[in-house]
């Protein structure tokens, strides 16, 4: 049965007017609870301080407010709000100070799937699964969240990758992005709240929601991301901790059947020059993915140490008289961290082609799948620090400590009706030698071993420098990694069971060696990237989209060259990425990857207004890039009788970008180049891009 609606003529399915009714109550879900946490976290502020309020009418820090009573009548004048952020490592929760996330340039881009320069292959849609045609950018091999590993940078997120803040105002960062018309377009509501109890004791909320309506036939994405976060950082005693819950849920169409609707639609449409993108046939309906995944997690140290008396000279430059102040100094720190995950993969469809798969394992007498796997985990970690700086002969810090990861992961039987359960367990030990108070050169080695369980036999070790040196008039940073790892591929590389894909294989360790070297010189707005890589056993999908090991060597070599230009208001960024790759039948790589920006930046309106206005391309040369299997989520490469080239295409986008005190707003003109030139517009096989589309977005902080 189909709906003709009215105003587009065009015809919707149940299944699909569902699917709509879904989202509306969903995002109305999402409203409610955002509203819940604001009103807790606002509570929260009014449990721990007086209202007061400055002239201005901006909310007093607490500290401000007189002891005495009869002096609140007089005026006070509230303190700018100062914020800072940080990330921590997922292990031993050391904390890295980072710039808040309120950039202006490129801020255009950073709702983009292909990335902010362009890096990444992925399906066309907003929130479609994404593959880094950069090589060094790809993800570690070992991650047993597989499924997630398409989505990884966009919506999964490590706790290493999340953004604490501590400040002296309630802070809040709203931000919206969409595209496109009502009917097929694309959203993305993320919302960001920290507030802190007092100077050390902060906690908060982020949520991020997306739906992408899709131009091609099922296509759709939605996408929840919610979490809560708190950190304690005292003289003795600190912690992090953080709660995640992601639910992922996608259409999958299988691509288009035949690209000359899109490279040649004069020969598909009775000589139109266009076909609507809606009508384009493709090879899958009525088929899902969902992914439900949480974790919770939590890094805390005790550290011991000494009190001591500094000298803290005077502010005022009439007083002329230095004040004693005592600090901590910590000595030892006893580190323990925990992380509990739990993912849920399904598949799901209704209807499939007869010869879209090669095989069907468990539901023989059906066209039809029903595939599910579960996985949990419990990590936990101990360790004991000597720390950095407690003396003058203590230039680096020194970490011992042992890790103990226990995971179970159910997986479907042939008979459809019972679960065959894998227990892994692994313990490693490890240590860590590091410098991060340096002013010239600071370091970091960590290196573990597996003596347990799975982990027998394994080990990583990695190392990164920083050096920091003058030339002539200008900071030069040279930056220098290296890591030699031997370890299994992930689980789900080594088993999955479903409908389609049935595997159970006893793969060796991959060993790797990757060294890389980086060159930053500010003043010459000039950056020079690069490395090389050797992978023994590299595992990798084939082209029947099934796991499969290569008993040789591949080599890998990158470089990577940006240089920005500026005269006047005029800029011209620059990038420039050379990858080689040995042996390309089994790891294809694109030789060049370029982007290139060319805008102005100036002030309007009293020198208020920030506006940069331009136009940026990305482009890369045509290789035969791995093309994407919906029924296991993972992109492969493509089988032997329908190999394309993909690439040699520009994508150019034409945008504004305006940054106006606490707001950020940007409209592009996406893919503004769509047909003027071959048509090509694929990053993966068979499976188009967005034609040209108008996108905007806006970012708003708030500091009360």
């Amino acid at each position: 049965m189909y709906i003709l609606n009215k105003y587009k003529h065009t015809r919707f399915s149940v299944r699909e007017l569902f699917f709509i009714v879904y989202l509306s109550q969903f995002m109305r879900r999402v409203l409610f609870t955002y509203l819940l946490f604001l009103v807790i976290g606002q509570m929260a502020i009014r449990a721990q301080q007086i209202t007061q309020y400055d002239q201005f009418g901006n909310q007093i820090d607490p500290s401000m407010i007189p002891e005495n009573p009869d002096s609140l009548h007089t005026e006070v004048i509230g303190l700018p709000p100062t914020l800072y952020q940080w990330h921590i490592s997922e292990k031993l929760g050391n904390r890295t100070i980072v710039p808040a996330d309120t950039a202006f340039t490129y801020f255009q881009n950073t709702n983009l799937v292909e990335g902010i320069k362009g890096h990444y292959n992925y399906l066309g849609n907003l929130g479609s699964p994404r593959q880094s045609r950069i090589f060094f950018e790809r993800p570690e091999a070992t991650r047993s969240t597989l499924f997630l590993d398409p989505f990884r940078g966009f919506f999964y997120e490590d706790p290493e990758d999340f953004y604490f803040t501590n400040s002296n105002v309630p802070y809040t960062n709203l931000t919206y992005y969409r595209a496109g018309s009502k009917l097929y377009g694309e959203e993305r509501f993320k919302s960001y709240f920290s507030v802190n109890v007092n100077k050390d004791f902060a906690f908060g909320f982020d949520i991020d929601y997306l739906y992408g309506r899709g131009y091609y036939n099922s296509q759709q994405t939605a996408f929840f991301k919610g979490g809560l976060f708190a950190s304690y950082i005292g003289e003795q005693y600190q912690a992090h901790a953080i709660y995640k819950n992601f639910t992922m849920k996608m259409a999958e169409n299988g691509g288009i059947t035949d690209d000359r609707y899109i490279t040649h639609p004069e020969d598909m449409a009775q000589g139109q020059r266009e076909y609507e993108t809606q009508n384009i046939p493709t090879n899958l309906d009525n088929t899902w993915n969902r992914n439900h995944n949480f974790y919770v997690y939590l890094t805390h140290r005790y550290n011991l140490g000494f009190h001591r008396e500094i000298r803290k000279e005077p502010e005022n430059e009439n007083d002329s008289i230095p004040t004693w102040i005592e600090e901590f100094v910590p000595v030892t720190a006893f580190i323990h961290t925990a992380k509990i995950e739990r993912l849920r993969h399904n598949f799901r469809s209704t209807s499939e082609p007869t010869d879209y798969y090669d095989e069907t394992y468990i539901y023989t007498g059906e066209r039809a799948s029903r595939d599910s796997t579960t996985y949990i985990s419990t990590t936990n970690t101990l360790g004991f620090s000597l720390l950095e700086g407690f003396n003058k002969y203590a230039q680096a810090g020194l970490t011992a400590y042992i890790t103990h990861k226990g995971s179970q992961y159910e997986l479907m039987n042939r008979d459809s009706v019972s679960v065959d359960r894998y227990v892994e367990q692994e313990v490693y030990v490890g240590g860590e030698l590091s410098r991060r108070k340096g002013r010239v050169i600071n370091y970091n080695a960590t290196g573990e071993v597996g003596m347990l369980g799975k982990a027998l036999g394994q080990f990583r070790i990695h190392g990164d420098m920083d050096l920091h040196f003058r030339l002539f008039k200008d900071t030069v940073n040279v930056h220098a990694r290296a890591s030699v790892t031997n370890l299994l591929p992930s689980f789900y590389m080594r088993h999955y069971h479903s409908n389609h894909f049935y595997w159970d294989y006893d793969f060796d360790k991959e060993f790797r060696t990757r060294v890389e070297g980086e060159l930053n010189i500010a003043r010459w707005r000039t950056h020079l990237k690069a490395g090389v890589e050797n992978i023994k056993n590299y595992t990798y999908f084939n082209r029947s989209a099934l796991p499969e090991q290569d008993g040789g060597s591949i080599q890998v070599i990158t470089a990577t060259f940006s240089q920005n230009f500026k005269l006047g208001v005029f800029h011209l960024d620059n990038e420039v990425i050379w990858q080689e790759t040995s042996n390309k039948n089994i790891l294809p790589l694109p030789r060049l990857s370029l982007y290139h920006n060319l805008y102005i930046d100036t002030k309007l309106a009293k020198k208020v207004l920030s506006l940069q206005l331009g136009a940026d391309v990305r482009y890369f040369t045509s290789y035969y890039a791995p093309t994407y299997q919906p029924a296991t989520q993972q992109f492969h490469l493509q089988p032997d009788k329908d190999r394309i080239e993909i690439g040699g295409y520009p994508v150019v986008n034409v945008y504004a970008n305006l940054h106006l005190k606490r707001t950020r707003f940007f409209a592009m003109l996406y893919h503004a180049n769509q047909g003027l030139g071959n048509n090509k517009y694929f990053f993966v096989p068979h499976y188009p891009l967005n034609q040209r589309l108008l996108k905007f977005g806006v970012s708003w902080n708030f500091y009360d």
